[in-house]
């Protein structure tokens, strides 16, 4: 019972961004058998992923905005309001990359990986946390950053990418201090290498490089971050903001 109060999440309604596959997926229905009920929001929808849900007997809908538009994201949480009366938790999961070299970059790629990785968190949050302080909700943010905010990955080069993730973890210490008097906890988690449909089609020769270099020799499972993400949006964490937790299996002790 002591755990089931300080870790479950009943009662909660949680945003979670580009939840249709992936880290985002697979986090999603963590937290939704946790107790909590689900938001996708994505431009795509996430029905696959509400489906499953529903189909584990928890509660979740979809809601369609681009990160990016300001005023598609407000439309999308004023549904979301109107729904479920509330936001607790936004999970910023919403994220892609390019491995190019920068003279191979087009600036329109730089832009596009800034834009959906940095600036779509930062739209998505501050329209939450709105409503979260209008609300008197002591809510939590969690940003899904990755190691490639701490190193400079190899062999591939991803610059916008790792430019976004390293911006995205200063987003989220300057976001922590801005809100704590509304006691708006925001935080991050920074995946390692996670086998997931992105990383699935990274080719061969790229794994076959990562793989000896994690300690433990193998990728992670999108299942291994649910839990760091369910303590962060839980009563468990009401006193940790401005973190930076690396799930990694050691790729970052080298």
């Amino acid at each position: 019972m002591y755990l089931e109060a300080l870790f479950g999440l009943k009662g909660k309604t949680i945003i979670v961004t580009g939840g249709g596959r992936g880290i985002g997926q697979v986090v999603a229905q963590g937290l939704a058998n946790a107790g909590a009920e689900i938001v996708i929001l994505s431009r795509s929808g996430g029905m696959e992923t509400v489906e499953k849900i529903l189909a584990d007997g928890n509660k979740a809908y979809d809601v369609r905005a681009d990160v990016t538009i300001e005023k598609q994201v407000d439309k999308a949480l004023e549904e979301v309001i109107n729904r479920s009366g509330k936001i607790d938790a936004v999970f910023n999961n919403a994220g892609i990359t390019i491995h190019k070299e920068t003279f191979d970059t087009q600036l329109d790629e730089w832009k596009e990986v800034l834009d959906i990785n940095l600036t779509g968190a930062y739209v998505v949050s501050r329209a939450a946390a709105k409503l979260m302080i209008e609300k008197g909700i002591e809510g939590s943010i969690i940003n899904n950053a990755s190691i490639s905010a701490s190193i400079v990955n190899i062999p591939q080069m991803q610059t916008p990418y790792n430019v976004s993730k390293a911006g995205l973890i200063h987003l989220t210490k300057s976001l922590a201090l801005e809100w704590a008097d509304h006691r708006i906890r925001v935080n991050a988690i920074s995946p390692g290498y996670i086998a997931t449909p992105m990383s699935a089609d990274a080719p061969k020769y790229l794994i076959d490089a990562w793989l000896p270099m994690i300690p433990y020799h193998r990728m992670g499972k999108p299942e291994e971050l649910t839990g760091a993400v369910i303590y962060l949006a839980s009563q468990a964490s009401t006193y940790t903001t401005g973190s930076n937790l690396i799930i990694d299996g050691g790729y970052t002790l080298i």
